[in-house]
C-alpha cells in the first residue's frame, strides 16, 4: 500500500504547518488565558483565505476541493499551534459538508461560499440536547409547519462557535407520531433570526479561545424552504455526518499529542538531573518511544479512514476506530509528555498543562470514547450477520 502524499497534499500540510507556526502558536497562550475574540476572528478569516474553511467543497461554491486526506493533515497541523482555532475549522468543514450533500442547489449558492470565504466566520452544527447527547434520536426540539413558515422550539447545548457563527444547522423533532429518529428533520437557520438566542458562553477546562454556547429558539419563524435534504430524514443525515466529523476531531487530538511530544522531546535533551540529561534515561525513552509509536498508530488510522471517505467507500468503522484510538493515545501522550518535563510540564510558563487541557475533551466530543465502541462492535457484528 502506497501511503506516500500527493504533491498537493504535501503541499497543504506545510502550509497549515507553516500558518500554525507563524500565526497560531504565538498568541495561542493569549488566546486561552484572555479570550481576545478579534485576534480569533481575525485568524479565522486568514484560515478561509488559505482555503481551509471549505476543503471537501466544490471549487463552483468556493471550496479547494482538497479532500479528506488533505483536511485531516491540515486539522492536524492547525491543532498543534491552537486547538480552539482547530476545532472551529473542523466543525465549518464539517457544517459545508452537510450542506453540500444534502441542501437544494439554492442553499448550496446562497450559504457556501460565505463559509468558504469567511464571509461567516465559522458554521454551526446544532445536534446536541440536554437530553440528547450520545442519543440524539432523544432530540425534544420541535419544528412545526404554520402555513408557509417552520416555527422551531427547544434548545440545543455545547454548540461550537455559535456567537459568531453565521448560519445553523438544526435538527428539530417535525412528526412526534414517528418512532424515536424517524421523524426529525435537518433545517439551515441564520445566526440573528427573530426567536434564536445564543446564551453566555460555557466557561470550560480547555479550548478557552473556541465558544461553545447554548442556542435557543423560541417560536423562531424559518422560511418553508429552510427545510434540507428530505421531510423527517434528517436523523440519517446526522449519522453520516458525524462519522466525517471524527475524523477531523481525531486530527485534531494527533496534533495536540504530536505537538506535546515534540516539546518534551526537546525539553528532556536538555534538562540535566545526576550529572547528565535526563534523555539519556531509559525510562524515560521507553516512554517517549511508546508515545510516539501510539501517536503514529493513529496517523496511520486515520489517513485509512479519510482515504476510505474520499474513495467513497464504507468509513464509518474506520473512522470511529481512528477517533476512539487516536483521542485516547492522544491524552495518553499528553500526560506522558508533561511527566517527562516534571514539574515544569505542570507550570503555565509550559504550554504542557494547555495541551492536557485541550486535548481532555476529544475523546468527549463528536461522540464518547463509549459511543465509538459500541458503533465499531455493531459493525464488526453486522458484518458476520
Amino acid at each position: 500500500m502506497d501511503l506516500t502524499l500527493t504533491e498537493d497534499q504535501n503541499m497543504i500540510q506545510e502550509m497549515a504547518s507553516k500558518f500554525a507556526q507563524s500565526e497560531l502558536a504565538p498568541v495561542a497562550e493569549k488566546l486561552d488565558r484572555d479570550g481576545d475574540r478579534e485576534q480569533f476572528l481575525a485568524n479565522l478569516k486568514q484560515l478561509a483565505e488559505l482555503g481551509f474553511m471549505g476543503m471537501n467543497i466544490q471549487q463552483q461554491y468556493g471550496g479547494t476541493e482538497a479532500g479528506t486526506v488533505a483536511f485531516s493533515l491540515a486539522i492536524t497541523e492547525v491543532a498543534k499551534g491552537c486547538a480552539s482555532t482547530a476545532v472551529t475549522m473542523s466543525v465549518t468543514n464539517m457544517v459545508a459538508e452537510v450542506i453540500q450533500v444534502v441542501a437544494s442547489e439554492e442553499q448550496k449558492n446562497r450559504y457556501l461560499p460565505k463559509l468558504c470565504s469567511g464571509d461567516y466566520p465559522a458554521g454551526g452544527f446544532c445536534l446536541t440536547e440536554t437530553s440528547a447527547g450520545s442519543d440524539p434520536s432523544n432530540m425534544k426540539t420541535t419544528a412545526t409547519l404554520d402555513g408557509e413558515q417552520w416555527v422551531l422550539n427547544g434548545a440545543k447545548q455545547f454548540i461550537t462557535s455559535a456567537e459568531y457563527a453565521g448560519v445553523f444547522v438544526v435538527w428539530a423533532v417535525t412528526d412526534k407520531s414517528q418512532p424515536r429518529g424517524k421523524g426529525i428533520s435537518c433545517f439551515l437557520v441564520e445566526n440573528n433570526t427573530p426567536g434564536l438566542s445564543v446564551s453566555k458562553a460555557e466557561e470550560k477546562m480547555g479550548q478557552h479561545a473556541s465558544s461553545t454556547n447554548e442556542v435557543v429558539f423560541e417560536n423562531c419563524r424559518i422560511p418553508k424552504d429552510a427545510l434540507m435534504g428530505g421531510l423527517n430524514q434528517g436523523f440519517k443525515i446526522a449519522v453520516g455526518e458525524l462519522a466525517g466529523g471524527r475524523i477531523g476531531v481525531g486530527s485534531l487530538a494527533l496534533g495536540l499529542g504530536q505537538a506535546a511530544m515534540d516539546y518534551a522531546r526537546n525539553y528532556i535533551t536538555e534538562r540535566q538531573q545526576f550529572g547528565q540529561v535526563i534523555a539519556d534515561f531509559q525510562g524515560l525513552q521507553w516512554m517517549m518511544a511508546d508515545a510516539f509509536t501510539e501517536l503514529e498508530a493513529a496517523r496511520l488510522l486515520l489517513m485509512s479512514a479519510a482515504d476510505k471517505k474520499a474513495k467513497g467507500e464504507p468509513f464509518s468503522k474506520a473512522a470511529s476506530m481512528a477517533k476512539l484510538f487516536a483521542t485516547e493515545k492522544a491524552n495518553k501522550a499528553c500526560y506522558t509528555a508533561l511527566q517527562l518535563m516534571g514539574g515544569n510540564g505542570y507550570i503555565k510558563e509550559y504550554p504542557l498543562e494547555r495541551y492536557a487541557r485541550d486535548v481532555r475533551i476529544t475523546s468527549i466530543y463528536e461522540g464518547t470514547s463509549e459511543i465509538q465502541r459500541v458503533i465499531i462492535a455493531r459493525e464488526l457484528l453486522r458484518e458476520i450477520a
